[in-house]
């Protein structure tokens, strides 16, 4: 079987994939992944075999922009309040996301990856979850296609409201841009070019199950076990060697820096507030965001990387955003969190922790020095955390099959749904 992944230029989102690449390339089947040209490193260094398709995106410098201009849509995907979820408002919605977001991050490797789906014929196209160009080309081509979710299911829940009141509307108001945009570039639109044929899910059962969430859309699902792997790295000589006093790291994600105008706390304040514990703090910081920080606490160690799942186990407590990788790497290590999110589904994964006594949250707003201390205290002083964490590591997560449990599944649908349009 020929499987060809679809990413668009965004490492972390990508990196979630890896661990099914390569147990799809170990059951024998060839595997592709294709990207824009950015991207071509990080596959290569993942041991697999790149396809780079089209010109890079801008997304990330629109979406900079825009943050240091604070001019950003302000659509949340993660809205659940009926009274805001209107029409007019969803339909505003789209009407921002996919030309501001979808189409950027997509329209450069669409032609490519079209031209070379059809040169290599895959039987399935697996794609990251707004990789919109893996559906357009597995349509062109006649592949089964795989939507892949890194993260709990926002955009399929907010695709299904959006379908369920356009489809109330009378016909001259049934305005669908993300439709009339892939029909455009496809020839032909069905609404499994938003969903796939099947969804990829490394979410797991109690949060994707969770009643209060509404994610059960109806959808044929493959649930995956997340398997951590952020990336080549090496396990520095400092972390091969016990700590001295309890480990807190400090880790807020590099999507701040990368995408957007900097953290939404200030690591200075952190730093100085935790300055008085007896603890070993490790902050991982870009070296540009280190210099701004002039000096910090004796008991503070400044690194620019260190590989999570080698870090997270020597831990007592880890503060982080909230993103899916950095959450599920420490709970798959059973080390409490306490999680500072602010955006899209970084609130949901931190109720989830906390909801299941694996950790505390502080909304980002409300994350001042003393908040952050008094509750990294609690963490510490209160083992019952620890055994939350590996609780729910242990009876949640994995209960999921691994990558390799799931290729025969995986097998099964492809041959199921490839030849239309071959």
């Amino acid at each position: 079987m020929r499987v060809l992944f679809a990413a668009h230029a965004e490492k972390t989102h990508f990196l979630g994939m890896v661990p099914l690449a390569w147990a799809l390339q170990t059951a024998g089947h060839e595997v592709r992944v294709a990207s824009q040209p950015e991207l071509t490193q990080v596959i290569n260094r993942a041991g697999l075999t790149a396809v780079p398709v089209g010109k890079d995106h801008r997304f990330a410098m629109v979406l900079k922009l825009n943050a240091m201009r604070d001019e950003a849509p302000e659509f949340e995907f993660g809205e659940d309040r009926a009274e805001v979820l209107t029409w007019e408002h969803l339909k505003w919605g789209y009407g921002e996301a996919v030309p501001w977001w979808w189409r950027v991050v997509n329209d450069t490797m669409i032609d490519d990856l079209v031209a070379f789906s059809r040169w290599w014929r895959p039987d399935l196209i697996v794609w990251e979850s707004i990789t919109f160009a893996g559906a357009i080309a597995a349509t062109a081509c006649g592949a089964a296609h795989a939507r892949f979710n890194w993260s709990i299911d926002l955009f399929g829940r907010m695709r299904a409201r959006y379908v369920r009141l356009r489809d109330e509307q009378p016909p001259h108001d049934r305005e669908d841009v993300l439709a009339e945009w892939l029909a455009a570039k496809a020839g032909r639109f069905d609404e499994e070019m938003t969903t796939g044929h099947f969804t990829i899910d490394t979410v797991p059962p109690s949060l994707r199950g969770d009643p209060e969430l509404g994610l059960d859309l109806g959808l044929r699902q493959v649930p995956v076990r997340y398997v951590p792997y952020n990336g080549p790295a090496a396990v520095p000589g400092w972390l091969r060697e016990p700590a001295e006093r309890p480990r807190v790291c400090l880790t807020l994600g590099t999507t701040a820096i990368e995408r957007l105008d900097g953290y939404a706390v200030s690591v200075g304040e952190l730093l100085d507030a935790l300055g008085d514990l007896d603890v070993e703090v490790v902050a991982t910081l870009p070296e540009e965001q280190q210099a701004k920080l002039g000096a910090v606490p004796g008991n503070a160690r400044l690194v620019t990387f260190a590989p999570l799942n080698a870090l997270a186990p020597t831990c007592a407590v880890v503060i982080d955003h909230g993103g899916p990788g950095t959450l599920f790497t420490t709970l798959s290590h059973g080390v409490p969190q306490l999680v500072l999110p602010n955006i899209f589904d970084e609130p949901f994964l931190a109720a989830y922790l906390e909801k299941n006594g694996a950790g505390l949250t502080l909304p980002t707003r409300e994350a001042s020095g003393e908040r952050v201390r008094e509750q990294v205290v609690r963490l510490l002083a209160d083992p019952s955390f620890a055994k939350g964490a590996r609780s729910l590591w242990e009876h949640d997560m994995l209960a999921l099959p691994t990558p390799n449990e799931a290729v025969p599944e995986l097998e099964r649908l492809a041959l199921t749904h490839r030849g239309n349009g071959r």
